[in-house]
């Protein structure tokens, strides 16, 4: 699904605007909304008490000052710990710093559904379930009972929010199909498997994630999955010379941590 913006690409923040502030905080996601992003790109792990955070690793270490395995630790636990200031180490030095919560603490799915409806404007919300993991099924069952919650698994074109679940587990996306046959799904590849070559893609999906590096390498591949009726939405599109490259290809979406400046360049696009 894809808003009604002519005939370029959607802009698709991944992690937020998570190029100027720390990926998967709220600081990072409104400032992505702000800078007028198309939709907004999430992982989300499950932690020990059922809980789902958005979160890309499934260690803590990277991204907080604390240390462990997300699905071994509960939602209070990770709360009190710092997910902001790995991106700005002299925070605590700087006077002017920003010491809006909303910029290191930790975000939940459900938060972040909140945020997007209280936004004011259509945004979209691609979520993606990480596996492996310990809990296997429980997160597309999660997922689904949450965006029940929030009438979100049944999209309508009048409705403000729209959701589609991605994953590099095809396993994830049929439990995601299973549960919520009308939500969209789609599959993420880093290489294409043998017998996807033709431009199709598993049942029920209809839309293709395609990282930078395999376009590069195979720019027909768009081609092939747009011929099969699919979109072609391309992960991670930082460097200038790789979006003119998804602009000349016709891509569906670009994913980039930088919303603004993809912006500004697809406007400026064959000026």
């Amino acid at each position: 699904m894809t808003a009604s913006r002519g005939e370029r690409p959607q802009i698709i923040a991944h992690r937020g605007a998570s190029g100027l502030r720390a990926e998967h905080t709220l600081a990072a996601y409104l400032q992505a909304i702000d800078e007028g992003a198309d939709a907004l790109e999430c992982d989300v792990r499950l932690t020990a008490d059922g809980h789902l955070v958005c979160l890309h690793d499934r260690r803590i270490e990277r991204t907080s000052d604390g240390r462990g395995v997300v699905s071994t630790l509960e939602l209070a636990e990770l709360d009190a710990l710092d997910f902001g200031s790995w991106k700005h180490p002299w925070r605590e030095l700087d006077d002017e710093a920003d010491d809006d919560p909303a910029s290191y603490r930790l975000l939940t799915l459900e938060a972040l559904l909140e945020a997007v409806l209280d936004s004011g404007r259509r945004v979209e919300l691609a979520i993606e379930t990480k596996h492996p993991t310990r809990y296997a099924g429980v997160v597309e069952q999660r997922l689904v009972e949450l965006l029940r919650r929030f009438r979100l698994t049944d999209p309508r074109p009048e409705d403000v929010v729209w959701v589609s679940v991605m994953s590099f587990s095809w396993l994830s996306l049929r439990r995601v199909h299973d549960l919520a046959p009308s939500l969209p799904t789609v599959y993420l590849m880093d290489r294409v498997p043998w017998r996807l070559g033709d431009g199709s893609l598993p049942l029920g999906c209809r839309t293709g994630g395609l990282a930078i590096e395999m376009v590069r390498a195979r720019p027909r591949l768009v081609r092939r999955l747009q011929r099969r009726g699919n979109q072609v939405h391309v992960f991670t599109v930082n460097d200038p010379a790789d979006v003119r490259l998804c602009l000349g290809l016709g891509v569906d979406a670009i994913i980039t941590d930088h919303p603004a400046e993809t912006l500004a360049l697809v406007a400026s696009f064959g000026a």
